[in-house]
């Protein structure tokens, strides 16, 4: 029996590759978008395997757990749960506004809450289950200027940990990726020499590869993993050391 994977924020950037990675891997993808079906369509005509949209925001709780519902029903189980979804609303601490504040922290840790809660009933009764939680290495080192983001993300390893505790004797494993600077549309809008100072500050020298994510995504939810929980993966060229 195939494997199912539901990977949200999946239309575009590290999510677009996820799906792709997963795919490749023989697994069965529930592509969910929040906005324009234009990204996620062109996705779903590169994907070999099976494969359904789902439009989401993933901080409204109900409308997560009726797409859960929806996918579990289309495709008779669901294996993997992938929570990629995350946005950015950046700003200094003095000129951030408030609602910019909390769309961040509901979508990128709300929804990961959500998506986690409303799928867990799902893996308990099938005794098995792997989630990967894509964090950021801005919840483990902060930046300035980001923090709501770093806020969010730093709430979803920490969420990541409380939940593998939980669920681990049903055979159900979390974890989390704490990506570096990769190269997607997020930092392709990084001004030249910003971008610049960043990579010297990598130890590898250059930023990551969306496959780089991908991969490890990919050996989480393996059977080369299953003695894996709880952790949170630090993929970043050297950035964090320690």
């Amino acid at each position: 029996m195939k494997k199912v994977a539901l990977i949200t924020g999946a239309a575009k950037g590290i999510g677009r590759q996820i799906a792709l990675t997963l795919d490749q891997a023989g697994y069965h993808i529930a592509i969910n978008y929040r906005g324009s079906i234009e990204h996620a369509h062109s996705l779903q005509t590169e994907l070999s395997q099976p494969s359904k949209l789902y439009q989401c925001d993933v901080s409204d709780y109900d409308a997560v757990e009726s797409m859960i519902k929806q996918i579990h029903q289309d495709f008779g189980h669901i294996d993997v749960l992938v929570n990629n979804a995350g946005i950015t609303k950046d700003s200094l601490l003095l000129r951030m506004n408030p609602n910019d504040f909390n769309s961040v922290v509901n979508i990128n840790l709300g929804g990961t809450f959500n998506t986690i809660k409303a799928m867990t009933p799902i893996f308990m009764r099938q005794k098995f289950g792997c989630i990967v939680n894509i964090s950021s290495v801005i919840g483990v080192m902060g930046n300035i200027g980001q923090a709501n983001y770093a806020a969010s993300k730093a709430g979803i390893i920490g969420l990541t940990k409380s939940v593998a505790k939980e669920i681990a004797s049903r055979n159900i494993r979390c974890n989390a990726i704490a990506p570096g600077f990769i190269e997607t549309d997020m930092s392709d809008a990084i001004n030249p020499s910003a971008k610049e100072k960043i990579m010297a500050s990598i130890p590898l020298r250059r930023l990551g590869m969306p496959k780089d994510i991908a991969d490890a995504v990919e050996f989480l939810v393996s059977d080369k993993a299953t003695y894996i929980t709880g952790q949170t993966l630090v993929i970043d060229g050297g950035l964090v050391n320690g």
